[in-house]
């Protein structure tokens, strides 16, 4: 039987979670994170505060990450079961990193002399909490290749504080989050003034961002548009004979006609079921269609001036011809069928698009988690693809664009990013949670972001993070607008993550501040 704090952290984490998409409680959310100060302030051992953060991180990351369980229902070698293991597994190792931070937190408090802590929490414990969480989360996003699903300061999206991501970043505004939590939690121990300081301070920071009121720029009928495909194909009938065929037509059907102005065209993730390339060794692995007859299709939908980003699969060869790897590539192709560029996607799923350790793995059954026979390589990272008459394009493929800080190649900074995914994996809970963080990098870098899906949710992002347009999930359709413009680089953008530490530096100095000031 779980005591009444463990419990009582166990129910506080399950409802946190209720504050990101689709549900976006975000106020819930807050007096959730005010119960775990609460629970961590009256610890009486650092053993028990550790594990009231992990009981609550195991709540949260359960219900934020229930959408992993909808993945097994999609492979044939593992029982669907097996999904919801894999979610509470997950969320097993994940709620350490809250734990870590309210124990920093604890610790921090502990230092008090005891005469101080009698008269309960201050500022300062609040403070070490959100600098706390900066650090952790941050950490989540980057140990064992990383996992940030669901920062915490996405919940702020429906609101203007969302903006201050363009300057301190996600994971920082993830503290803020904390730091608001803190002052709800002060306030129920009667200590109105954080508050009353706090909350005001808050809606001036996010509304800096003047150029938000900046008026629209009319609409130029010959200006480049983007068109976004949602053919609304799900995982069903991957191996059936005729699918790359259905697949191609349905997004062929939904490609449109050229018209005056020059378009660029997005495909979904991976829907291009056919090798395009022409330079593979053997033959045979152009059994379902010759690379040309498959160009020429797409071509066919476009103008002189028109691009369309495709998602497909490369195959890599060893010096003996053989196979040794497989990328999942996004490739420019032009009115003339001639491919360009290709981008192959850098951060990859672990057991998911790879094994990691394979030849231990595998003789113990784990193979069975990748797809397919072969591992998918890692490409070099991000980069800007050139697409002339539509400048500069980076591309993000999936989950790459969750990861804050490591989505533009800043030293050829693009004009947009394309994130086309495969959100079909991800149940009702994945495709709205993914739109939300691709939304957070759109502010981060200040640039437009075009998100092409199988089945949901497609959209065309704006460089503040607002939804110009979308496709519902499991609806057919496309979106054609202006491409949208980027702003000039937002700090964020010039400095990356370091403004995470510098934030979380500043919370711990304050504190400490205020703890010496009180003495």
């Amino acid at each position: 039987m779980l005591s009444r704090p463990l419990l009582t952290a166990l129910i506080a984490g399950l409802i946190s979670a209720t504050g990101f998409a689709p549900l976006n409680l975000w106020p819930i959310a807050l007096l959730a994170f005010a119960v775990l100060l609460w629970l961590s302030w009256s610890a009486p051992t650092l053993k028990s505060v550790l594990l009231r953060g992990w009981v609550f991180g195991v709540g949260h990351f359960t219900v934020g990450n229930n959408w992993i369980q909808h993945a097994f229902d999609y492979q044939d070698k593992m029982p669907p079961a097996l999904g919801y293991f894999a979610v509470v597994l997950l969320a097993l190792y994940l709620a350490v990193y809250p734990a870590v931070a309210m124990g920093l937190a604890w610790r921090f408090a502990r230092a008090m002399p005891r005469r101080d802590r009698a008269n309960g929490p201050d500022s300062g414990f609040v403070l070490a909490a959100a600098a706390s969480w900066i650090v952790t989360e941050y950490l989540r996003g980057v140990l064992f290749t990383g996992y940030p699903w669901n920062p915490l300061g996405v919940i702020w999206l429906p609101t203007p504080i969302a903006q201050l991501a363009a300057w301190i970043g996600t994971y920082a505004l993830s503290g803020v989050t904390l730091l608001v939590a803190g002052l709800l939690f002060l306030a129920a121990r009667r200590q109105y003034r954080p508050l009353l300081i706090g909350a005001p301070l808050l809606i001036v920071l996010a509304l800096l961002r003047a150029d938000l009121l900046a008026t629209p720029v009319d609409p130029n009928p010959l200006a480049p548009r983007v068109r976004v495909v949602q053919p609304n194909i799900g995982q069903e009938g991957v191996g059936d004979a005729d699918y790359p065929e259905r697949v191609l037509v349905k997004l062929l059907e939904w490609s449109g006609r050229p018209g005056e102005a020059p378009r660029l065209l997005v495909w979904p993730e991976g829907m291009v079921n056919y090798y395009v390339e022409d330079d593979y060794a053997d033959p045979r692995f152009y059994g379902r269609a010759d690379p040309r007859w498959v160009r020429t299709r797409i071509a066919a939908a476009l103008g002189p001036k028109d691009i369309a980003l495709i998602g497909g699969t490369a195959l890599f060869f060893g010096p003996d011809a053989r196979v040794n790897g497989a990328g999942n590539s996004v490739w420019s192709v032009d009115s003339r069928a001639a491919l360009g560029q290709r981008y192959d996607k850098a951060h990859l799923v672990p057991y998911g698009e790879y094994l990691p350790m394979r030849s231990l793995l595998a003789p113990l059954g784990l193979a069975r988690l990748v797809m397919g026979d072969v591992d998918f390589v890692a490409g070099p990272g991000p980069r800007a693809i050139a697409l002339p008459g539509f400048g500069k394009a980076g591309i993000q493929i999936c989950y790459e664009i969750i990861f804050s800080g490591q989505v533009v190649d800043r030293r050829n900074r693009p004009d947009f990013l394309f994130n086309p995914s495969n959100d079909a994996w991800f149940g009702r809970w994945g495709p709205p949670q993914h739109l939300a963080q691709a939304r957070l990098r759109a502010i981060e870098e200040g640039l437009p972001i075009l998100r092409s899906t199988p089945n949901g949710i497609s959209a065309v992002i704006d460089a503040h993070g607002r939804l110009l347009e979308s496709i519902p999930h499991h609806q057919e359709g496309a979106i054609e607008l202006e491409l949208p413009r980027p702003l000039a680089p937002t700090p964020f953008a010039r400095l990356g993550n370091w403004l995470a530490f510098l934030t979380a530096g500043a919370l711990y100095l304050f504190a400490i501040a205020l703890r010496r000031r009180t003495r």
